[in-house]
Order: C-alpha cells, then structure tokens, then sequence
C-alpha cells in the first residue's frame, strides 16, 4: 500500500531545538574547554567544581573573567581565546553543579 503523505512526517513538537543555539559562541566555549584539557586534562574542571571549594573558585573565575572584559581586554592573555567564553564555560561548570544538586551554599 503505497502512502499517501506528499512529504515525510515527524514529530518534534516540544523537542530541544539545538539549532537556537548560537553556533559561534558555542565553538568558542568549546575552544576554551580544549585548551583546559590540554593545559590539565580532559573534564580537569569536573574535578575541580566537585571539590568543597568548587563552586566558589568558578564563581570568582567567572567575574574575573567578566571583569576583565569590561575593563576593555576582550580575550584572555593566557589562552588568547574571549574572555566572555571563559566565563560561559564557568557559568556552566555552575549549572552543572546546580542540576548535580549542589544548590545550597
């Protein structure tokens, strides 16, 4: 029985929509996270965002990043990469540790 639908059918209603992300940001982040597992090594900050101290020491690194951008220095001096993509990647070692559970403090 051959079908009758002209076009091919497929239901993503309420599906993540990846293709709202900002592609050029994203690469970016991802930059800076390989060059913090080449410097460390590969998922370094998973270890460091479980330690007690963890979510304290990202916090701080996100301002300094932030505020160093602010200031007017817009890539890191160590890395070379954006200083807006280091604090991305800080705020998501956060909301790591946030969905992980770790909400209080």
């Amino acid at each position: 029985m051959a079908s009758r639908l002209k076009e091919g059918v497929k239901f993503d209603d309420g599906k993540l929509r990846y293709d709202l992300l900002p592609i050029c940001g994203i690469r970016e982040i991802i930059r800076v996270l390989m060059h913090g597992a080449k410097k460390y090594d590969d998922d370094n900050w998973h270890k460091v965002a479980s330690q007690p101290e963890g979510k304290a020491r990202y916090y701080n690194a996100c301002k300094r990043h932030i505020d160093d951008w602010w200031e007017g220095e817009e890539n890191d001096k160590e890395s070379g990469l954006h200083h807006l993509a280091h604090a991305s990647c800080c705020l998501l070692f956060l909301l790591w540790l946030y969905f992980k559970g770790e909400k209080d403090g």
